[in-house]
């Protein structure tokens, strides 16, 4: 029998390591593009093969498919989040990325009280004011004196976190659906989408290395399906303002390894505004700010 500490530090154990692993995916998916596997690609072979490796378990236990077009939506939502997400990482500042789409909790707020009618407490007051001079500190432009994204990775990163802060009010409100496939849809979803993209930009096919597409497929096979599952581990069998908090150490992941593995600079306006971000990350889900007043 498990003892009573495992229970509580089995899923810390899984989301630190799942927040670790997001934070250094971006390497891996530079190292496939640097050998010739494009962002588009990369996500198609990703993606295909977590969903190789998912499908099976939806088709096996029979799990009932239930609001399709909910569904439908949950998947290209979450598909333009993964795409844009890497897209971004791909072109742009990773600490920058990172942080502009940890920008979620703003986006959270704003969607649930449009959408879930949840009352907008003082926390998601504060967290709406914190998180939003982090975002006019960060994307302030002297030259246009305005906050303004500074390129196309800015553009990326931002609806990124804006498509998954509404991809969690959709499973929020599908409490009723089953998480395997919830996620198995996801993966559906990213692999349509970034096929479309492919033909609708007419985006060559790469050649390269078979170990770099093995790479590719592993990474999805593998190392998607891990990252994904000690992530629903941990949220499974924590309280959902401790996991959230926990998971922001991808931030910090993500910063540490972008220093030591590239020559990228970040600007001071970028720490304090990314700072201050965190901080309402941490202050969402410190004080849970679906629900009650604090």
């Amino acid at each position: 029998m498990p003892s009573k500490q495992s229970h509580i530090i089995l899923p810390v154990l899984a989301l630190l390591l799942g927040a670790t692993l997001w934070g250094i995916f971006w390497f891996p998916l530079r190292l496939l593009e640097q050998n010739g596997l494009a962002g588009l690609w990369a996500t198609l072979l990703i993606y295909g093969a977590a969903l190789m490796v998912g499908l099976p378990v939806i088709l096996q236990r029979r799990y009932p498919i239930v609001r399709p077009w909910m569904l439908l939506l949950l998947a290209y939502v979450s598909a333009w989040c993964n795409i844009a997400f890497i897209l971004a990482i791909l072109e742009g500042n990773v600490v920058r990325v990172t942080l502009l789409f940890f920008l979620s909790p703003l986006w959270t707020v704003i969607l649930s009280k449009l959408l879930l009618d949840e009352p907008l407490t003082r926390a998601a007051r504060i967290t709406l004011l914190l998180a939003l001079l982090g975002a006019l500190i960060m994307l302030w432009d002297v030259e246009m004196g305005v906050p303004w994204p500074q390129g196309r990775a800015d553009w990326l990163a931002l609806s990124s976190g804006f498509a998954f802060a509404l991809a969690n009010v959709l499973i929020r409100k599908m409490h009723d659906v089953e998480i395997w496939v919830k996620t198995v849809v996801t993966w559906w979803g990213a692999v349509s989408l970034a096929a479309v993209w492919i033909l609708i930009a007419g985006v060559p096919l790469p050649v390269v290395e078979r170990e770099v597409v093995i790479g590719a497929v592993s990474l999805g096979a593998i190392g998607m399906v891990v990252m994904t599952l000690v992530v629903l581990y941990g949220v499974t069998h924590m309280p959902a303002h401790r996991s959230a908090v926990i998971l922001l150490f991808e931030l910090v992941v993500g910063a540490v390894s972008a220093q030591l593995l590239t020559d990228e600079q970040v600007l001071l306006n970028e720490w304090v505004g990314g700072a201050l971000i965190v901080l309402a990350g941490w202050y969402a889900a410190r004080h849970q700010i679906r629900g009650t007043e604090t």
